[in-house]
């Protein structure tokens, strides 16, 4: 029987999703899991599961060629899952990260190849087949989700470096001496502009001072992302302030990014890059006051094409041709 399916698999520190995807590029079906178990080993329980369950669904095991997974921390070369703070399961007793030979135990469980990347790789093949890059041979991604990742294409290659760990821009610092950032480092851009970080920033300003704002009809500890979105929707002033201030640090990162690598655009993907209405202006002017001459208003800043789920899945999922 001719092998003509993938599982394209995307891991993030709060959800998984999975899906069967054709050669053409279309999910036949899909699901998602939590990825909030305690343990390594009640993850992959429910993983394997899950691709066993899909798997049935399209006519078994002998339909699929291999599978593809995107993760936080994932080394290409290896295949391992390497120190990934945001994972529940990627760390040991005392909260540090460990290495985790996670293709290796998943081959094994379901008995079929897999090939791994990190997770926002993944979306930035997605993109590029299929999104917002299509087309595009230099163009960098950056994923805006509960941490801050990134995927640098270049002449039409996704860059690893020697190590396959290359596109942590996530970890670049904005602010020197900054918030503590779950990697260990402090000021890390992570810190300030994912979901988590825009969370932590409405916190932060509503104990500096007493400044009015719906926000304050959340429980501080539970305040979220989507509290401040919701507030900013509403017209509220401090909610409005914190997406200009994320936005402006983006926009300086971006502008460092862009001397490294001269993409033609960079690409926002994530639950954060829904508050586009509040965020793109500042980002580009940003951008654009901080970049070399050579570069302003040369690089676009684009937003994806594809939803979350697809993205994610897709991207991985081209992973698995190449088994």
């Amino acid at each position: 029987m001719e092998k003509s399916l993938v599982v394209g698999i995307d891991i993030g520190a709060q959800s998984s999703k999975l899906g069967v995807v054709d050669a053409q590029g279309n999910i036949l079906c899909q699901t998602v899991i939590t990825s909030l178990q305690p343990t390594l080993t009640e993850y992959i329980d429910d993983l394997t599961a899950a691709v066993e369950s899909l798997v049935s669904q399209v006519g078994g095991k002998e339909k699929i060629k291999g599978l593809g997974i995107g993760a936080p921390n994932a080394n290409y070369y290896k295949g391992t899952i390497e120190c990934a703070a945001n994972l529940t399961w990627g760390r040991d007793s005392e909260g540090n990260g460990i290495y985790i030979d996670f293709a290796k135990i998943v081959s094994e469980r379901l008995g079929l190849p897999v090939a791994m990347t990190n997770d926002a790789n993944a979306a930035a093949i997605g993109e590029m087949t299929y999104g917002a890059a299509r087309g595009m041979k230099n163009f960098i991604m950056i994923t805006l989700g509960t941490g801050v990742g990134s995927g640098i294409v270049i002449d039409g290659k996704v860059v690893y470096g020697h190590d396959g760990f290359a596109g942590e821009l996530g970890h670049t610092i904005s602010i020197r001496d900054g918030r503590q950032c779950s990697c260990g480092l402090k000021g890390c851009l992570e810190a300030y502009t994912s979901a988590i970080g825009v969370a932590r920033t409405a916190v932060e300003w509503l104990q500096k001072d007493d400044t009015p704002s719906l926000l304050r009809e959340v429980p501080t500890d539970k305040i979220s992302s989507k509290d401040v979105y919701d507030a900013a929707k509403k017209g509220d002033k401090l909610a409005l302030e914190i997406f200009d201030f994320t936005a402006n640090l983006l926009g300086e990162a971006f502008a460092n990014f862009i001397a490294f690598s001269a993409p033609e655009a960079i690409i926002l993907f994530g639950g954060l890059a829904r508050s586009r209405e509040f965020i793109e202006k500042p980002i580009i002017e940003s951008m654009n006051k901080n970049v070399v001459s050579i570069w302003k208003d040369k690089v676009k800043v684009e937003f994806s094409q594809l939803k979350d789920s697809d993205a994610a899945i897709l991207g991985a999922s081209a992973l698995g041709w190449e088994l």
